[in-house]
Parts: structure tokens; C-alpha cells; sequence
């Protein structure tokens, strides 16, 4: 299996299918995986698998690398369309998360004024308060919600502790609009069961929520690269189009990538 590890603070730019020309910036070591989902579908393999050696970058460490790199791309004229936190896990997890967004808002004004700061987390930690006020600084301030379903979100993010989807709902209520949903719609079987939620039975309860949650969008995408866990099949343009008509019938703009 090809795992993806990526280099620590920042990497790329890079393409990405839903945000443009990305820079990343990645607040977990670059020798391996810290996150509290265990996902079968992460393209960055299993936790358990991938377990680092190397510290956390520092805040110093990631405003520096953030800084060179800009100034070489405005040296080149090739500017991020958006820099964005993701990498080697979940973002929110570091401990001077807030701090870090700071500097980024700063050296993004600087260098680039014109590209959004992104975030895409797995909503596990916005029960902080300086997690869930730095979220609310960030231009795109993207969280997973992949279903309503307790018994699924178990058997497919493998959430570390403690995670109640009410609470997580409740608390992406409480973004008051200044939030995107992204959902992963896949198919096929993991250790012998179905991770299909595609149907109608995975799919309404999860327009209830977003219904309620009340998002400025929603992303629907599907697995993209080689997952850890075998069996796993992408959802089909169709079905992500179906979903996608339906989230936008509620009046929310939504995207499918397939």
C-alpha cells in the first residue's frame, strides 16, 4: 500500500481538487501520523502504522517556514491560491494552534493578501474555545461530518476517546454559518462490512443535520487515492450528483469531486 507522509511545517503547493493551487502547511511531524480519527480511508495509512519519532513543529518553526516560502513563490510569481492546514493528521490537535493561525493571518496579509487561509479538520477538537475562535478568523474553515450514524462513524473514522455526533453537530451550530461540511461517500466492504453510505438510510439523517447545522457549503467528495484498508470502493459520479442536487434543493451551495 502507498502511504502519503508529508513533509513538516509546510509542502507543496499542490493541486487540489476542491481548494485551487495550495500551500500546505502541516502541524504534525514529518516522520509519521498524529490524529484523533484512525480513518480506513486516510491516504495517510493507519495511526498505529506511522506512529513519529519527531516533536511537533513549534510555532516559530512553522512561521519561519511559512515566510521562506512565500517570499521565494512571490520571487517566482506563482502565489497560492489558499494556504491550507492539513498533513500528517488533525491540525487542531496542536497544542498553539491558535497561536500559529495568527501568524499565517499575518503572513498571508503580507505576502499574498488574496489567498485564503483553509483549515480542513475533522471537527474533534472545536469543543475548545481558541480552536473554535481561531476556526472563526480562518476564510475556510472546513469540518468533516461523514455521517450521523454512531455505529458507522466507529467502524470508518475510528474516533480516538469519547465522540458524540449530537455534540459535534451542536457545536458546528454554533459556527453560525461560518463553516463548510465535507463528506466522504464511499462503498464497498471493510473486514467483511459494508461502509457504503450512499444510500438514503445514511444520506437523510445527514441532510437533517446539515439542514440544521446550516453550513455556507458543503463538499462532497469520494476516495481519491490508495486507502489502508482493502475493499473500499469511490462512490460514482452519479451518486455524488444525486447527493449533491439534494444538499443544494435545501438552499446550501455544495460541490461533488470525484
Amino acid at each position: 500500500m502507498a502511504t502519503i507522509i508529508y513533509p513538516s511545517p509546510i509542502f507543496g503547493p499542490v493541486h487540489s481538487r476542491r481548494l485551487g493551487i495550495s500551500l500546505g502547511i502541516n502541524l504534525l511531524p514529518a516522520d509519521g501520523k498524529v490524529c484523533s480519527f484512525d480513518c480506513i480511508y486516510c491516504e495517510c495509512g493507519f495511526n498505529e502504522e506511522h506512529r513519529p519519532s519527531l516533536p511537533l513543529p513549534t510555532p516559530a518553526e512553522v512561521s519561519q517556514a511559512l515566510e521562506a516560502k512565500l517570499r521565494q513563490m512571490a520571487d517566482e510569481g506563482l502565489l497560492p491560491d489558499v494556504l491550507t492546514f492539513a498533513g500528517n493528521g488533525e491540525p487542531t490537535c496542536h497544542p498553539h494552534f491558535a497561536e500559529i493561525i495568527s501568524d499565517t493571518i499575518r503572513l498571508r496579509d503580507r505576502y499574498c493578501p488574496q489567498a485564503k487561509v483553509s483549515v480542513l479538520s475533522n471537527s474533534t477538537m472545536i469543543h475548545r474555545p481558541e480552536v473554535h475562535d481561531a476556526l472563526m478568523r480562518v476564510d475556510n474553515n472546513i469540518l468533516k461530518l461523514d455521517t450521523v450514524d454512531p455505529v458507522y462513524i466507529n467502524k470508518v473514522d475510528h474516533p480516538a476517546g469519547t465522540y458524540d455526533v449530537e455534540k459535534i453537530i451542536e457545536r458546528m451550530k454554533a459556527f453560525h454559518g461560518h463553516l463548510t461540511i465535507q463528506t466522504m461517500f464511499m462503498r464497498g466492504e471493510c473486514n467483511g462490512e459494508s461502509v457504503d453510505n450512499t444510500g438514503d438510510e445514511y444520506v437523510q439523517p445527514w441532510l437533517d443535520a446539515v439542514s440544521k447545522i446550516a453550513p455556507r457549503q458543503v463538499m462532497v467528495y469520494t476516495i481519491d487515492r490508495e486507502t489502508p484498508a482493502q475493499g473500499l470502493l469511490k462512490a460514482t459520479p452519479a451518486q455524488l450528483d444525486a447527493i449533491k442536487q439534494r444538499v443544494e434543493a435545501l438552499g446550501i451551495p455544495c460541490s461533488a469531486s470525484y
